[in-house]
């Protein structure tokens, strides 16, 4: 894990593997989780010729909490660590609570984010003609009912998971997800990605609940910059069996980022999905220049 100190002072945690003048593949991780070596994502991103790059978000892992943060806020963390890896251009991939960041990279970062890709990722809360918990198992209805509500009552529910979620193992990663996992999703907990699955769960909270409070809050607030704006090439992926984020969220983002790419796989969960991450990226390279 290495770390660059920020241009206001926050310290920001990345992973990096890859050839130094790679294209970099900008990873933003799920909700809440951290920069965790996952070796097949790595291993796309290098057979790909990529360079490889996670960062843990704000109040995760080693990287300073920033209360009050937008979902906008990642596009000057992620130009200040190109900046620092003596990167021009990027791509960018987002997976769950990651899929906004990528598209806010997209958005945000137009001369060095060259394509953007979300998988299983959220839409926003006020998004017209969305029911955005509708389909969610039933921990996400009440972690983002707490978060509805206010500050105080969202640490008290994510206090009150995180001390599970500190112990959890592979062994028990299927029962600590509960109403969250649809049956493709259990299927797919096995082996490595249950181990992997464990490790970021730990991680995410290994440093208190500040990245996941943040997370979730930046969610239900205004990202900070339209989806309209978006001008680079944009795929979206979403699994039909997904109970963490419901399949209407990438229908509805379909409709509404500009020129995106949809690719809705009825056999999918929200875990299963990240399987096809060697075709995603295949797909997002071909619709790219540099």
């Amino acid at each position: 894990m290495e770390r660059i100190v920020l241009p206001d002072g926050r310290t920001l945690e990345y992973l990096v593997e890859g050839p130094p003048g790679g294209l970099p593949l900008v990873l933003h991780h799920g909700t809440p989780s951290g920069a965790v070596r996952y070796e097949p994502l790595i291993e796309s991103a290098l057979r790909h010729g990529l360079r490889f790059v996670e960062a843990s978000r704000p109040g995760y892992g080693g990287s300073t909490p920033h209360p009050g943060r937008r979902v906008a806020d990642v596009a000057g963390d992620t130009a200040a660590l190109l900046d620092g890896l003596e990167a021009a251009h990027f791509v960018t991939v987002g997976w769950s609570g990651g899929g906004p960041h990528a598209l806010a990279c997209a958005a945000l970062l137009p001369g060095r984010c060259v394509g953007a890709a979300t998988i299983a990722g959220v839409a926003p809360y006020d998004a017209s003609g969305l029911d955005w918990l509708d389909g969610m198992g039933e921990e996400n209805i009440a972690e983002f009912q707490a978060a509805a509500t206010g500050v105080q009552p969202l640490d008290k529910f994510l206090s009150g998971m995180a001390d599970d979620l500190s112990r959890v193992t592979a062994a028990d990663v299927v029962a600590a997800f509960g109403d969250l996992l649809s049956e493709v999703d259990k299927r797919a907990l096995t082996g490595g990605f249950a181990e992997y699955l464990a490790e970021s769960t730990r991680y995410a909270v290994s440093a208190g609940i500040a990245g996941w409070r943040e997370d979730d809050l930046a969610f239900l607030a205004d990202w900070g910059f339209a989806l309209s704006d978006i001008r680079v090439p944009v795929a979206i992926w979403q699994g039909d069996q997904d109970r963490m984020v419901p399949p209407a969220h990438g229908h509805w983002l379909a409709h509404h980022v500009p020129g995106a790419e949809v690719h809705l796989s009825p056999d999918e969960g929200h875990l299963s999905l990240i399987a096809n991450f060697d075709e995603i990226v295949d797909n997002l390279l071909a619709h790219i220049t540099v």
